[in-house]
């Protein structure tokens, strides 16, 4: 039989690898979080299929609102009331410069795979809701991708 003091050291050896293995995971989780988010360039060269209407703005509106709001805000400027929670902090979709980098096809695709903490939403939304937010969310910065695209030919 083990005398107590040999228990008690073994015990706060078990403790603390428990505590340094949950501190490591934060890290990593961390880490994991801040990285740049790798969009294949397949991908980045998809276009909208649809065409801004104002049925389509007020369905996606909806949509918005009830799973996108909260962290990125009701008029997107990254403010939503959780927000503060996440770091990196959502993105502000009425930042014309930042949005004007952004191709339809990027946007796409994170709204789709998501990435911690964005939930993906493939399986949640249909493809065409999809679309649908993305001609909204390029409405919050007072562009429309016709815009973007048009800029990008040479006159």
């Amino acid at each position: 039989m083990k005398a107590p003091s040999a228990r008690n050291l073994a015990a706060r050896k078990a403790l603390f690898a428990i505590l340094l293995g949950i501190v490591v995971m934060a890290v990593v989780t961390g880490i994991l979080q801040n990285r740049p988010w790798t969009v294949p360039e397949e991908a980045k060269r998809r276009t909208n299929p649809l065409e801004s209407s104002e049925s389509g703005l007020k369905a996606a509106r909806a949509i918005y609102l009830d799973k996108c709001a909260n962290c990125h805000g009701e008029a997107g400027k990254g403010d939503g009331h959780d927000a503060s929670l996440y770091d990196p902090a959502p993105s502000n979709f009425t930042d014309a410069r930042r949005m004007h980098g952004v191709t339809d096809g990027e946007m796409f695709y994170k709204i789709s795979e998501g990435r911690k903490p964005m939930p993906a939403f493939k399986k949640r939304l249909t493809e065409q809701q999809r679309w649908e937010l993305i001609l909204l969310i390029r409405s919050f910065a007072g562009r429309s991708a016709e815009d973007d695209r048009s800029d990008a030919q040479p006159n």
